[in-house]
């Protein structure tokens, strides 16, 4: 999947960086990244639009390809699922949003939700720049109090992990209340997002969601101890990324987990999720499965001709046919 940003995006950022200083972007994206790697949130430090534009240059272009993969995968898994509109909650200068838009360009109806309002500002600037965006309602208010509008589609990526363990199971419910059809979380890749995602999965499951992706199975999870579910999403860096991230490496690995839930049952395969890296060896190909089983580890031989074929170019996240 391609993770480029839609020109219309690009144009719209491009617009907003025009003549601000690197160096200042570069600053301000330092100190954004301290206080997210200490557990802080955005509310801690964007704070005005300066901060906004440091968060755009060093975090969208990951948050965006991300966002686009999990989307993608919704998408495989329910190719008839078709919503006609969005609710885009915690978000932030509308990365979901876009990334939704490139997916479902059938979408009417979009509401961007949040509670800083600097975020908002410079959504709705960037929002101006698109043909699907530019009626977008913008709705300032807080998860934690307010209930949102309903939509087909409810996304709220990289929003958990700002939200106190204490209200996390309220929120939760609402985020479930507003989807007509589907729901969309989205959280990094670390221990603690996995634990968020997975006490939405419980929970709603238990409220008759069924999960989409990335399970493939609507079964207890099988991961346990100090495991976790993750993946990994890789995007080259532009000039400007390189630059702002202070970065030498032209490319950056985004580490995320997430869940897609649906109002309806999902027509599904006897399908298994790879939720680890292939291991490639002489003799063959060690996979690291999870199904209605639970977590499973199978090995293909090169001489599987035709099932190695299939599989060598699998990837970490892919989903693939599992035997009984």
């Amino acid at each position: 999947m391609n993770p480029a940003l839609p020109p219309a995006l690009k144009i719209g950022i491009e617009a907003l960086l025009e003549g601000v200083s690197r160096k200042e972007l570069a600053e301000k994206a330092a100190a954004i990244s301290q206080v997210y790697r200490t557990g802080g949130g955005s509310a801690a430090t964007v704070s005005d639009q300066a901060a906004v534009l440091a968060y755009i240059s060093s975090r969208l272009p990951a948050t965006y390809a991300v966002t686009a993969a999990v989307f993608a995968e919704i998408r495989d898994a329910a190719s008839d699922v078709a919503p006609k509109s969005l609710l885009d909650v915690g978000a932030g200068p509308g990365t979901a949003s876009w990334a939704a838009l490139e997916t479902w360009p059938d979408i009417v109806q979009v509401t961007m939700m949040d509670c800083n309002p600097a975020f908002l500002a410079v959504a709705g600037k960037m929002a101006a720049s698109s043909p699907w965006l530019a009626r977008t309602t913008f709705f300032a208010a807080d998860i934690r109090t307010a209930a949102p509008v309903r939509a087909d589609l409810v996304v709220a990526s990289f929003v958990l992990a700002e939200i106190a363990r204490s209200d996390l199971k309220e929120v939760i419910a609402r985020l479930w209340a507003a989807s007509n059809q589907l729901l969309v979380l989205i959280e990094p890749g670390t221990p603690e997002g996995f634990v968020r995602v997975r006490a939405a999965r419980e929970l709603l499951i238990g409220e008759g969601a069924n999960v989409l992706a990335p399970c493939t199975h609507d079964n207890a999870c099988p991961i346990s101890g100090s495991d976790w579910c993750h993946f990994s999403r890789r995007l080259p860096r532009s000039r400007d990324h390189l630059q702002v991230k202070g970065a030498s490496v032209p490319f950056e690995d985004e580490r995320y987990c997430y869940l897609a839930l649906s109002r309806s049952p999902p027509a599904r395969a006897n399908a298994a999720r790879i939720i680890a890296p292939p291991e490639a060896t002489k003799a063959g190909i060690s996979l690291r499965l999870c199904n209605d089983r639970g977590l499973q580890r199978a090995f293909v031989s090169k001489r599987e001709r035709d099932v190695y074929a299939l599989l060598r170019k699998a990837k970490w996240g892919d989903t693939i046919l599992s035997d009984d």
